[in-house]
């Protein structure tokens, strides 16, 4: 049965007709850039994150209000053996999130850093894709929409994370559908896969992708199809920002599904976002290629939870107070370069 493509079809108008950079403020930074005390270039990366702020926020770099945004959802294909952590730990550790307990508190502490955490449902795993699909057209937009609502409230840098006992077997799923391959080729060790779990995670894969083939040449239906709530909703928050000028910064492997499944969707899609960690389960960095960007850090992480994206984020917010606080040669007296 194919899809009605009513539920998606809002989601297929604001892909169609995305927002572009402002490139007045991209002028201004760059001329800005040009005059502040040090040579030219000699912030590196520092300084194409100040322009990419300035050109996607409409506005002078800076950072005032930024967000973590942790989507927490359990998955069916759990019901398969793919991790060696039972689903209950979701909820576990979405309460220990709101108790300050987990590192990407720490992270959020150290870096001034706004948290909010959304339970999707986690009492109602999404199906099993190994013999089901994880949402239905409407319950997969409408969870879409509820991640763009999450995104309100005047935040002027989102990072995006997640929560969610199988979600990296759900990612791998989602790359395979998207970029084909062998299921080997992107299933990883997640929390710990390794040995008989590692052999079922790839089966579980293998199986969800042949199940559902006939449906992934859209990419919208892979996300419902192989998804699942943390997933659908990372989307709609990613495309709600580019929709509201918000700079993004992406986390580690299963955030990255969700802007994958947008970027199939439309190549410019993920303009307003920067990766914000390479993580380290092996298909992340393939994927990061396939985007044609460059992370920020590359520390060997792959907890999750938004925190790479929120390490970055401190990047980030140096990346705009050195261009906007740093004084010009004029004002400093400096001689600058002939």
């Amino acid at each position: 049965m194919s899809a009605s493509g009513l539920p998606f079809d809002d989601f297929r108008e604001l892909l169609n007709n995305l927002p572009e950079a402002d490139t007045a403020q991209l002028v201004a930074a760059r001329e800005r850039d040009s005059q502040l005390t040090k040579p030219a270039g000699a912030l590196g990366r520092l300084e194409e994150i100040a322009f990419w702020l300035a050109a996607w926020s409409g506005r002078p770099p800076a950072v005032n209000r930024p967000l973590v945004a942790i989507f927490a959802g359990n998955h069916g294909v759990t019901k398969q053996g793919v991790t060696p952590f039972p689903a209950s730990v979701t909820k576990q550790m979405v309460d220990n999130f709101a108790a300050g307990g987990a590192a990407i508190n720490q992270i959020c502490i150290a870096n001034d850093l706004g948290l909010k955490i959304f339970d999707l449902a986690l009492d109602i795993p999404t199906g099993d894709i190994t013999v089901e699909a994880a949402l239905d057209e409407r319950s997969c937009a409408a969870t879409m929409a509820f991640g763009m609502e999450a995104v309100a409230g005047g935040t002027d840098l989102l990072c995006i994370g997640e929560m969610g006992i199988g979600n990296t077997t759900i990612a791998a799923a989602i790359f395979c559908a998207l970029y084909g391959g062998e299921a080997k080729d992107w299933v990883g060790p997640g929390t710990g896969s390794q040995g008989e779990v590692l052999e079922r995670k790839i089966a579980a894969v293998e199986k969800a992708v042949a199940l559902h083939k006939p449906h992934l040449s859209d990419p919208l239906e892979v996300l419902r199809r192989l998804g699942g709530r943390e997933v659908a909703a990372m989307a709609g928050a990613i495309l709600a920002a580019r929709a509201q000028r918000i700079p993004v910064l992406i986390d580690g492997y299963v955030a990255t599904a969700a802007a994958a499944v947008l970027h199939a969707a439309n190549p410019r899609a993920l303009d307003h976002c920067m990766i914000g960690h390479v993580s380290a389960e092996p298909g992340h960095i393939k994927v990061i290629e396939k985007f044609g960007k460059t992370p920020i850090l590359a520390l060997g992480m792959r907890l999750g939870e938004g925190t790479g994206a929120a390490l970055a984020a401190g990047i980030v917010k140096a990346a705009a107070l050195c261009h906007s606080g740093m004084a010009t040669f004029a004002q400093a007296g400096v001689s600058a370069a002939d």
